[in-house]
């Protein structure tokens, strides 16, 4: 299999627009891709399905780890013969310094892949080649090869022409592609882009134009051999309900694997749809996701009341950001209204415009995650903590119930999660 990653040389310069033509360019072609998002992102991977038909998985060093993201990547190898890899942020920026852990350049480093840079380039002719020669030097400190240049938001083909020009006088890497800047813009909200069933898929291909015979010709061979882990099995026998809807989707297709490897039975409810939650489960998940566009539908939820006798039981949960924000009193919108949600824990939660916090987290257990809302929890009371995390929120513990703003990744500690979600 062939693979490369598309790196930013910051957020904003338009990659996910540049990776859903690249996958769109590809499918034309009739090749077999997969897809994949460097960091914790939820949405973009929705966006990569919606054009390839298959799942696209999360890969960081962070979070994920090198020895993961290798995995999930070989193993993807006998379903395609063509992997693109979309980065996160900047090609070096990461959780601190310069291409550190959870970087794209650290992710290319670790997964031996080359990177195709895109290039903001409105406005730019000349300026293209010290911005890309200095991104190239420092890649090359670490390992890493930019093999390919695609400019975006260029005003013409005689644009395009000048910035192919520079980069071959100046012997630096290639133009290989560029999207000209009236291509279609991807609808966007306060966490990112909207999810593909919200919105028309725009056919990026008409205004994205290929300079080089074959994209694929940059791409390098993937290892395939890879040391799978055997399932530890331990949650055999386990039924997890978890809520799975318009509310709660920030689920990461890994995490739902995990469980079943790990011998688990899942079963899926909606709080939008006011489903109680299935008798038989042992255990419930509240996934994070947007509870605050369905505030009227959750709040006359008829979820609650068993929510309530599954918690008042000592069953175990597991709640995550929106899933958390569920659990409280009531959910306050921008606007100032209060909607009343479970009324389980004491605090509420408060929309607000600018972001709450956002970075990877990871608790003194060893499990990783991340954290990215808008909203902020407010409470009277002193609420007791269930985490010990190097920073971000501690959460709130209540009989078996454990309720943060972070998203886990499961595989990055298997034991602690199996624990959270057995206890009794």
């Amino acid at each position: 299999m062939k693979a490369a990653l598309l790196a930013g040389t910051q957020s904003g310069c338009g990659k996910t627009t540049i990776m859903l033509a690249v996958l769109q360019y590809l499918t034309a072609q009739q090749h077999r891709i997969v897809s994949f998002k460097a960091g914790p992102d939820f949405l973009d991977p929705l966006w990569h399905q919606a054009i390839t038909g298959k799942c696209s998985y999360n890969l960081d060093t962070r979070m994920i780890g090198a020895a993961n993201s290798r995995q999930l990547l070989a193993k993807q190898a006998a379903i395609a013969d063509v992997a693109v890899i979309e980065g996160a942020m900047g090609l070096f920026d990461g959780r601190s310094g310069v291409g550190a852990s959870g970087s794209s350049a650290a992710l290319a480093q670790a997964l031996q892949v080359p990177v195709v840079l895109v290039v903001d380039a409105k406005g730019m002719s000349g300026s293209m080649v010290p911005l890309v020669s200095g991104f190239c030097a420092y890649a090359e400190k670490m390992g890493v090869t930019i093999v390919g240049i695609i400019a975006n938001r260029v005003g013409s083909a005689h644009h395009a022409s000048l910035l192919k020009a520079v980069l071959q006088e100046q012997q630096q890497p290639p133009l290989i592609a560029w999207m000209a800047k009236d291509a279609p813009v991807l609808p966007e909200r306060h966490l990112g882009l909207v999810r593909p069933c919200e919105a028309v898929l725009p056919d990026f291909l008409p205004f994205f134009h290929v300079e080089v015979e074959s994209l694929l010709a940059l791409f390098a061979d993937v290892n395939r051999h890879f040391a799978e882990q055997k399932p530890g099995q331990l949650l055999k026998g386990k039924k997890i309900a978890i809520a799975q809807d318009a509310a709660c989707c920030f689920i990461y297709p890994a995490n739902l694997e995990f469980l079943q490897a790990q011998g688990a039975a899942l079963l899926f409810f909606s709080p939008v749809a006011g489903d109680a939650i299935p008798e038989s489960a042992d255990t419930l998940w509240l996934p994070g996701g947007y509870p605050e566009l369905f505030a009227d539908a959750l709040s006359r939820s008829n979820t609650w009341a068993s929510l309530r006798v599954f918690i008042d039981a000592g069953k175990p949960v597991l709640a995550e950001c929106g899933g958390a924000m569920l659990l409280g009193e009531a959910l306050i919108d921008l606007d100032g209204k209060s909607w009343a949600m479970a009324n389980i824990l004491p605090f509420r939660s408060k929309m607000q415009t600018k972001l709450a916090s956002l970075g990877y987290r990871e608790d003194a257990s060893g499990i990783k995650g991340h954290e990215f809302h808008h909203s902020v929890r407010e409470s009277e009371q002193k609420l007791a903590p269930y985490l010990q995390t190097d920073r971000g929120d501690q959460g709130v513990r209540y009989k078996q119930v454990r309720a943060s703003y972070v998203h886990w990744y499961f595989a990055s500690a298997p034991e602690v999660i199996c624990q959270w979600l057995s206890e009794n």
